[in-house]
């Protein structure tokens, strides 16, 4: 029996506000917003947001006509992207990393244990990040730690190229900090390496320089074999990805998750929005709660359906 996507945003507007160029959070958040039965209106440069009008009366003249906004709307907000943090970036990678718990050593045969939910039980990972600390390793480094994971972390020695302090503050809160290590042996026993890339928006007049300063933390093939990576280790980025943060061999390997990933960026979007409608939000408002760890159920909920959908006939 097919089973239909939900209608739990039918009559219901999505606002996007983006100051950032945006491929995957833009296209997942205005694709998701139908498939839910809603509208989602992209917001860009041509309103009056900090022009003509403040933050704070666009946000409750924009929060009278849509359902998702700002701080001074008496509506949900989801946070999409910051340039300190990238959240649903992270939900879209523990989606993926779920669905592929049973590929992991020993994952499939030490435990066929499910969660309430029928998902696969992810046991804990060595997860290795390679390059700049973003607002993607930001957001690791407070989420895979509470979830039994282990962090090593490989970047240049400039402490410019460390998380800031307002991030090892938060890191320090949520009592992370000892699942973390910073290493020049990063990738040593790592099951999972991910990298992303060098020259975020806003650092384009610093590309000469960054490209220099992390010359060696690419990630070819040699890497993952001579650092003692795990050998069915899986690969993640964000995206969009350039050939000097990994090689070809590594990106298209059948290890490399990186389009999956991408697609779950749409199922884990989805997902928000149906929860900051009808439930509330503590997972994304306040990222200590332990409701963050039943978004990947409700993404890959949503990700069946429209499978379901799609292979029934006409």
């Amino acid at each position: 029996m097919t089973q239909l996507p939900s209608n739990s945003l039918q009559h219901k507007s999505i606002a996007l506000f983006s100051s950032k160029r945006s491929t995957r959070t833009r296209i997942s958040a205005e694709t998701a917003a139908p498939l839910l039965g809603g509208r989602a209106l992209f917001l860009g440069k041509e309103v009056q947001l900090g022009v003509n009008e403040s933050a704070c009366d666009t946000a409750k003249v924009t929060g009278s006509m849509c359902q998702e906004l700002a701080q001074n709307s008496p509506v949900p907000v989801l946070n999409a992207l910051l340039s300190l943090w990238h959240p649903t970036q992270i939900m879209a990678d523990l989606v993926t990393l779920d669905e592929h718990a049973h590929l992991f050593s020993g994952a499939s045969s030490a435990s066929k244990a499910t969660t309430p939910e029928g998902l696969p039980v992810l046991l804990p990972l060595t997860i290795a990040r390679v390059g700049d600390s973003s607002n993607v390793l930001h957001d690791m480094l407070v989420t895979y730690p509470r979830l039994g994971h282990k962090l090593r972390i490989g970047t240049p020695s400039n402490p410019k190229y460390h998380a800031p302090s307002a991030v090892w503050n938060k890191i320090k809160e949520v009592n992370c900090e000892k699942g973390i290590f910073w290493t020049d042996e990063a990738v040593k026993g790592a099951d999972v390496v991910v990298t992303d890339t060098w020259i975020s928006m806003g650092q384009e007049h610093e590309k000469a320089q960054r490209l220099k300063n992390f010359n060696g933390f690419q990630v070819p093939e040699k890497l993952c074999k001579e650092g003692g990576a795990n050998p069915n280790l899986k690969f993640l980025h964000c995206l969009p990805r350039k050939d000097h943060e990994v090689d070809d061999e590594v990106f298209h390997d059948p290890r490399s998750l990186v389009f999956r990933e991408a697609e779950n960026r749409e199922w884990t979007i989805m997902a928000m929005f149906e929860e900051s409608i009808f439930r509330p939000l503590k997972f994304v408002i306040n990222v200590d709660k332990e409701e963050s760890i039943s978004a990947p159920a409700r993404a890959t909920s949503q990700r069946n359906r429209k499978s379901r959908l799609s292979e029934s006939p006409a």
